[in-house]
C-alpha cells in the first residue's frame, strides 16, 4: 500500500515514516510512501500557495493552482484523495479497516483556514475528520489516520494483537498488567496469575464491557448485544459500574 502525502511540511512527516513499526513496514515493503512539497507546485517567485479569503474573514486560504497541480501528479482523483479537515466525516475504526482494504491513498494536508472549495470539489474524495477540535497542523491529522490504516495492512502487527485490541469487537480493550505481580501494594488480579484460560477470557471481556459502558457508553447502546455481553453488562450495572483502577471496580474485584 502507498501512502502519498500532500503536505507544505513534508519534515513534519519525514521521521514518522522512518522510525519504530512504520520503518520496519516500509523495509519490508508492506508500506510505500511520497511525500510531495506542494509548494514545488507553485509558479511564481516565491511560491506563493496562500492567498485572502474571497468574502473577508480572518486568516489565509491554501490557493486551488499549485495544489491542483500537485494532486494531477500524484493521481488524484483516480486514487482515493483523503482530505483531512475539522469539517470532514468523524474517522474510526470501521473506516480505518475501508482504508486498509482498498488501494492506495493520496492524503492532503491542510494549513490554515483551509483548502479552496474547487479543490474539494474535483479532487478530493473523502473529507475526514480526526475528531471534534481543531488543529493548526494537517500533518499530524494525516499521521493519525496513516497509523490507524497501516498497521492493519497483513504482516506489519500480529493478527491476534489487532482482534484484542479496542473497537475491534465494538468495546474498548480491557485492562492489561506486566511483571512485577505486585507493585507498591498493587496487586495484579488473582485471575490473571491463575491460569485458568476461561476464567482470564470472561474477566477481561467483563472488564471491556464496563469500561465502555463508563467511557463510551454509546457503544452499547444496540438491541442485538451478543448474549455473553448482554448478560454482562447486566452483571456490571447490578455491581455499580466501572471504577478507576486501584479502587473496587468490575476489572479488580480480586484485589487484595
Amino acid at each position: 500500500m502507498k501512502f502519498t502525502i500532500l503536505t507544505l511540511f513534508p519534515e513534519i512527516v519525514k521521521a514518522y515514516f522512518e522510525a519504530s513499526v512504520m520503518k520496519k513496514a516500509v523495509a519490508a515493503g508492506i508500506i510505500e510512501y511520497e511525500l510531495v512539497n506542494i509548494r514545488d507546485y507553485a509558479h511564481d517567485r516565491h511560491h506563493k500557495c496562500d492567498d485572502e479569503v474571497f468574502g473577508g474573514g480572518a486568516g489565509m486560504l491554501m490557493k486551488p493552482e499549485p495544489l491542483d497541480r500537485a494532486l494531477e501528479a500524484a493521481g488524484s482523483p483516480a486514487q482515493r484523495t483523503v482530505y483531512v479537515t475539522p469539517s470532514g466525516r468523524l474517522f474510526n475504526q470501521k473506516m480505518a479497516e475501508e482504508f486498509a482494504s482498498g488501494g492506495n491513498l493520496i492524503i492532503v494536508c491542510g494549513r490554515y483556514e483551509g483548502i479552496d472549495q474547487r479543490i474539494i470539489d474535483t479532487r478530493i474524495t473523502d473529507e475526514v475528520s480526526i475528531g471534534d477540535y481543531v488543529l493548526s497542523s494537517g500533518e499530524v491529522a494525516a499521521m493519525v489516520l496513516v497509523d490507524a490504516v497501516y498497521r492493519l495492512k497483513p504482516g506489519v502487527i500480529s493478527g491476534e494483537s489487532l482482534e484484542e485490541e479496542s473497537f475491534a469487537s465494538g468495546l474498548l480493550e480491557y485492562p492489561q498488567y506486566t511483571r512485577p505481580a505486585v507493585y507498591d501494594t498493587m496487586r495484579v488480579p488473582d485471575v490473571l496469575t491463575s491460569g485458568n484460560h476461561a476464567q482470564i477470557a470472561r474477566w477481561r471481556l467483563k472488564a471491556s464491557v464496563a469500561k465502555t459502558l463508563a467511557y463510551r457508553p454509546e457503544l452499547l447502546s444496540k438491541d442485538n448485544l451478543p448474549g455473553e455481553v448482554d448478560s454482562l453488562l447486566r452483571e456490571v450495572i447490578d455491581e455499580g459500574g466501572w471504577h478507576e483502577p486501584g479502587t473496587s471496580d468490575p476489572g479488580r474485584t480480586d484485589q487484595k
